[in-house]
């Protein structure tokens, strides 16, 4: 049995509709599912071109995590503390950069030339940490 592609990767949210509202509208991801599972919502958005690799934007809760679990998980990503990235690639950094700077994203690290490329974080309104980078080809 081989692996053979990365599917879905999830980071949590405080409110689903707003993480919608981000992901879609600034970042400019599509929705890929929004499903009412009975138990959860089922929400997933992915980089328009690429449905096969979707984020699960999901609500700390039941049925992965009981209620007080699901309100440390919250605290903990309020804080910025729950660990966890998301890494987007881009052909452009510097214009992705203003883009996202008009669009009122908060940019926690400006664009900064490093030896693999040219890379800057933004956090979600949540406090999830994104890196998005320009990256060098590969010698």
């Amino acid at each position: 049995m081989t692996m053979n592609a990365i599917s879905r990767s999830q980071i949590y949210v405080l409110d689903q509709d707003e993480a919608l509202d981000f992901y879609v509208n600034k970042l400019g991801m599509e929705v890929n599912t929004d499903q009412d599972l009975g138990f959860m919502r089922w929400l997933t958005v992915n980089l328009p071109g690429d449905p096969e690799r979707e984020i699960l934007l999901e609500k700390p809760g039941p049925p992965a995590l009981d209620p007080a679990t699901a309100g440390q998980v919250r605290e903990l990503l309020t804080k910025g503390a729950l660990g966890g990235y998301l890494f987007m690639t881009t052909d452009d950094a510097h214009k992705t950069h203003e883009d996202l700077v008009a669009k009122g994203v908060e940019i926690t690290d400006e664009p900064t030339e490093r030896p693999y490329g040219i890379d800057f974080g933004i956090r979600d309104p949540f406090g999830n940490k994104i890196r998005i980078g320009q990256m060098f080809p590969r010698a």
